[in-house]
C-alpha cells in the first residue's frame, strides 16, 4: 500500500508541473526537464547513437514536448511520452542515417569510443570493467537497464508501452539482462580474458 501511495504522490506530483509549465512557469519546466533527461538520454543512448545523434535526439523530443504540452492528455502518462517520442525521434536519426551514408556504419570501436563521452570518469579499474561489460550487452537490453537505473525510472507501464514490451516480461528481462551482464564480468575477470569479441545475448 505504501508503494501505491507514493507512486500515487509522484504522478500527483508530475500533473502539477505539466499543469504549471503549461501555464507558463519556467521553474516547473526546469523541474520536467531536470527529472527525465537521464530518462530520455537513456533512450537515445540505447539505440547506439553516437553523442551527437543523442543530444540531437534529446534536444528533439524536449522541443515536441514543449510544442505538445498544451494539448497533453494524460499528464501523468508523461514518462511514458517522452520515452516513446525518443525512440521514435531515434529511429528517425538511425533511418537518416542510413540513407544518407549506408556504407559508413560505424565500427565497434567508434561506438565505443562515443559511449565513453557521456560516460562519467571513471578511477576504478572495477568501473571500467563493468562499463566495458555494458557496452557488450545488445542495445535492447541496454536500454532497459539504462531507463530503469535513471534518476526517475519509468513505471512497468509506461515501459512497456515505450519499448512494445509485455509487461510481464520487463522483470524476467531484467534479470536475463544482468545475467548476461555478470557472464561477461565473469570473463573479463578471467586471468586469460574474453575469447575474442564476446556474442551478444539473444533479445
Amino acid at each position: 500500500m505504501a508503494d501505491g501511495q507514493a507512486a500515487g504522490h509522484r504522478d500527483d506530483d508530475v500533473v502539477a508541473l505539466v499543469l504549471a509549465a503549461r501555464d507558463g512557469d519556467e521553474h516547473a519546466w526546469r523541474q520536467i526537464v531536470a527529472r527525465y533527461i537521464d530518462l530520455v538520454w537513456s533512450i537515445a543512448r540505447g539505440h547506439a547513437l553516437d553523442h551527437c545523434d543523442a543530444a540531437d535526439v534529446t534536444q528533439t523530443t524536449w522541443t515536441r514536448l514543449h510544442e505538445h504540452l498544451p494539448a497533453l492528455r494524460e499528464p501523468d502518462r508523461l514518462a511514458q511520452w517522452l520515452m516513446t517520442t525518443a525512440r521514435r525521434e531515434s529511429l528517425r536519426v538511425l533511418r537518416e542515417r542510413q540513407r544518407t551514408v549506408p556504407e559508413a556504419s560505424p565500427s565497434r570501436a567508434e561506438v565505443v569510443a562515443a559511449v565513453d563521452e557521456d560516460l562519467p570518469h571513471l578511477s576504478e579499474e572495477r568501473d571500467r570493467t563493468l562499463w566495458r561489460a555494458f557496452r557488450q550487452l545488445s542495445p535492447p537490453c541496454q536500454t532497459l537497464l539504462r531507463a530503469l537505473n535513471a534518476d526517475e525510472p519509468p513505471s512497468y507501464a509506461d515501459l512497456s508501452a515505450a519499448l512494445g514490451m509485455p509487461i510481464g516480461s520487463i522483470g524476467p528481462t531484467r534479470a536475463r539482462c544482468l545475467d548476461r551482464l555478470r557472464a561477461i564480468l565473469m570473463m573479463l575477470d578471467s586471468p586469460q580474458g574474453p575469447p575474442g569479441d564476446v556474442s551478444p545475448e539473444p533479445t
